[in-house]
């Protein structure tokens, strides 16, 4: 066997078998008492919004989809949605202070004006996450009420 058939053996051998390495699921199943939901009013649109175009990532529920049972995809979208929580997660936004959630909502706003979010990674194969000109006034709108509401709650 020459050395191209061996290296080639070699990397199909090592492709088979880090299948069976799995990443944990990001799948609690449940919506907590701290989720964004059970803390502010979410018009129907802005949910479903929030659900196609954040939660996968910034949230303790994602849909998965087919394509995270091949590695190395499945570790890649895990350490996404490691991250993502790490800077806001819609499950336990209710946790935060009140100044926190306050800066999150303003960084969400920043996020959709600077088209930052969602990732652009992500809309190559979630193209319905893509946020129109209208749906991102909804939003942004949602985000300016709901900020307001909350400095109210704390005067």
């Amino acid at each position: 066997m020459n050395l191209k058939r061996k290296i080639l053996l070699a990397l199909l051998i090592a492709f088979a078998g880090i299948q069976f390495i799995q990443p944990v699921r990001n799948k609690s199943g449940r919506i907590l008492s701290t989720d964004i939901s059970k803390m502010v009013a979410i018009p129907d649109s802005v949910q479903t919004f929030l659900k196609n175009a954040c939660y996968d990532c910034h949230s303790n529920n994602t849909n998965y989809p087919w394509y995270v049972k091949i590695q190395p995809m499945g570790w890649l979208m895990a350490k996404h949605i490691r991250q993502g929580k790490e800077v806001l997660n819609f499950s336990e936004f209710g946790a935060y202070s009140n100044r926190k959630q306050q800066s999150k909502l303003k960084a969400i706003a920043n996020s959709i004006k600077d088209n930052t979010m969602p990732l652009r990674s992500y809309l190559l194969l979630h193209r319905s996450s893509k946020l129109s000109l209208d749906d991102k006034t909804v939003l942004l709108d949602w985000i300016s009420k709901t900020k307001d509401s909350l400095t109210l709650i704390n005067k």
